[in-house]
Protein backbone atom coordinates (compact mmCIF):
# COMPACT_ATOMS: atom_id res chain seq x y z
CA UNK A 1 0.00 0.00 0.00
CA UNK A 2 1.33 3.40 -0.88
CA UNK A 3 0.74 6.66 0.91
CA UNK A 4 -0.39 9.72 -1.03
CA UNK A 5 0.16 13.31 0.09
CA UNK A 6 -2.88 15.50 -0.50
CA UNK A 7 -2.80 19.28 -0.31
CA UNK A 8 -5.49 21.85 -1.06
CA UNK A 9 -5.14 25.30 -2.55
CA UNK A 10 -8.17 26.23 -0.42
CA UNK A 11 -6.37 25.63 2.88
CA UNK A 12 -3.48 27.68 4.27
CA UNK A 13 -0.02 26.64 3.17
CA UNK A 14 1.83 24.40 5.61
CA UNK A 15 4.20 26.33 7.87
CA UNK A 16 6.61 23.42 8.14
CA UNK A 17 7.75 20.25 6.40
CA UNK A 18 4.41 18.43 6.30
CA UNK A 19 1.42 17.86 4.02
CA UNK A 20 -2.12 18.99 4.62
CA UNK A 21 -3.06 15.33 4.68
CA UNK A 22 -1.93 11.84 3.79
CA UNK A 23 -4.14 9.10 2.42
CA UNK A 24 -3.26 5.55 3.31
CA UNK A 25 -5.75 2.91 2.26
CA UNK A 26 -9.25 4.07 3.16
CA UNK A 27 -8.09 6.64 5.73
CA UNK A 28 -7.17 10.30 5.36
CA UNK A 29 -5.00 11.77 8.12
CA UNK A 30 -5.38 15.55 8.22
CA UNK A 31 -2.58 17.53 9.82
CA UNK A 32 -3.43 19.98 12.59
CA UNK A 33 -5.12 23.03 11.13
CA UNK A 34 -4.66 26.38 12.77
CA UNK A 35 -7.07 29.28 12.11
CA UNK A 36 -5.22 30.95 9.27
CA UNK A 37 -7.38 32.37 6.49
CA UNK A 38 -5.98 30.93 3.24
CA UNK A 39 -6.63 34.07 1.16
CA UNK A 40 -4.82 36.45 3.51
CA UNK A 41 -2.44 34.34 5.59
CA UNK A 42 -3.81 36.10 8.67
CA UNK A 43 -5.20 34.53 11.84
CA UNK A 44 -9.02 34.60 11.91
CA UNK A 45 -9.87 36.84 14.83
CA UNK A 46 -8.78 36.68 18.43
CA UNK A 47 -11.52 34.58 20.02
CA UNK A 48 -11.80 30.84 20.55
CA UNK A 49 -15.03 30.85 18.55
CA UNK A 50 -13.62 32.62 15.49
CA UNK A 51 -10.47 30.52 15.53
CA UNK A 52 -12.35 27.23 15.95
CA UNK A 53 -14.57 28.14 13.02
CA UNK A 54 -11.61 28.89 10.73
CA UNK A 55 -9.73 25.75 11.78
CA UNK A 56 -12.82 23.70 10.90
CA UNK A 57 -13.20 25.51 7.56
CA UNK A 58 -9.59 24.62 6.76
CA UNK A 59 -10.27 20.97 7.56
CA UNK A 60 -13.35 21.09 5.32
CA UNK A 61 -11.27 22.45 2.43
CA UNK A 62 -8.93 19.48 2.72
CA UNK A 63 -11.82 17.01 2.98
CA UNK A 64 -13.47 18.52 -0.10
CA UNK A 65 -10.21 18.23 -2.04
CA UNK A 66 -10.79 14.45 -2.08
CA UNK A 67 -14.60 14.48 -2.26
CA UNK A 68 -15.25 14.01 1.46
CA UNK A 69 -17.06 16.05 4.10
CA UNK A 70 -17.52 16.04 7.88
CA UNK A 71 -19.73 12.93 7.66
CA UNK A 72 -16.53 11.03 6.80
CA UNK A 73 -14.60 12.20 9.88
CA UNK A 74 -14.09 9.43 12.44
CA UNK A 75 -11.71 11.11 14.91
CA UNK A 76 -10.54 14.60 15.81
CA UNK A 77 -7.99 15.97 18.23
CA UNK A 78 -8.40 19.53 19.45
CA UNK A 79 -5.62 21.52 21.08
CA UNK A 80 -6.60 24.69 22.96
CA UNK A 81 -4.59 27.10 25.06
CA UNK A 82 -7.26 27.65 27.73
CA UNK A 83 -9.54 24.88 28.94
CA UNK A 84 -11.94 27.44 30.40
CA UNK A 85 -12.92 28.15 26.76
CA UNK A 86 -13.91 24.50 26.18
CA UNK A 87 -17.62 25.40 25.85
CA UNK A 88 -16.87 28.11 23.25
CA UNK A 89 -14.95 25.56 21.17
CA UNK A 90 -17.74 22.97 21.54
CA UNK A 91 -20.40 25.47 20.50
CA UNK A 92 -18.72 26.16 17.17
CA UNK A 93 -17.35 22.64 16.60
CA UNK A 94 -20.80 21.08 16.94
CA UNK A 95 -22.18 23.16 14.05
CA UNK A 96 -19.97 21.32 11.55
CA UNK A 97 -21.51 17.88 12.16
CA UNK A 98 -25.03 16.80 11.12
CA UNK A 99 -26.08 13.39 12.38
CA UNK A 100 -23.25 12.24 14.60
CA UNK A 101 -20.10 13.37 16.31
CA UNK A 102 -16.81 11.56 15.71
CA UNK A 103 -14.56 10.27 18.47
CA UNK A 104 -12.55 13.16 19.90
CA UNK A 105 -9.95 14.34 22.34
CA UNK A 106 -9.50 17.93 23.53
CA UNK A 107 -6.45 18.93 25.51
CA UNK A 108 -4.98 22.16 26.81
CA UNK A 109 -1.52 23.06 25.58
CA UNK A 110 0.81 25.85 26.63
CA UNK A 111 1.28 27.33 23.15
CA UNK A 112 0.50 26.78 19.47
CA UNK A 113 2.13 27.98 16.23
CA UNK A 114 1.63 31.68 15.43
CA UNK A 115 0.31 32.07 18.98
CA UNK A 116 -3.15 30.90 17.93
CA UNK A 117 -5.68 29.66 20.46
CA UNK A 118 -6.88 26.50 18.66
CA UNK A 119 -5.50 23.74 16.46
CA UNK A 120 -7.56 20.81 15.18
CA UNK A 121 -6.50 17.61 13.41
CA UNK A 122 -8.74 14.91 11.97
CA UNK A 123 -8.92 11.41 10.56
CA UNK A 124 -11.51 10.65 7.88
CA UNK A 125 -12.62 7.44 6.22
CA UNK A 126 -13.38 6.91 2.54
CA UNK A 127 -15.89 4.19 3.51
Amino acid sequence: MSNKMINSNNAPKAIGPYSHSVRTGDLLYISGQIPVVPATGEVAGDTFKSQTEQSMKNILAILEEVGLNFDNVVKTNIFITDMSKFSDVNEVYSTFFKDYFPARACVQVSALPKNVLVEIEAVASFN
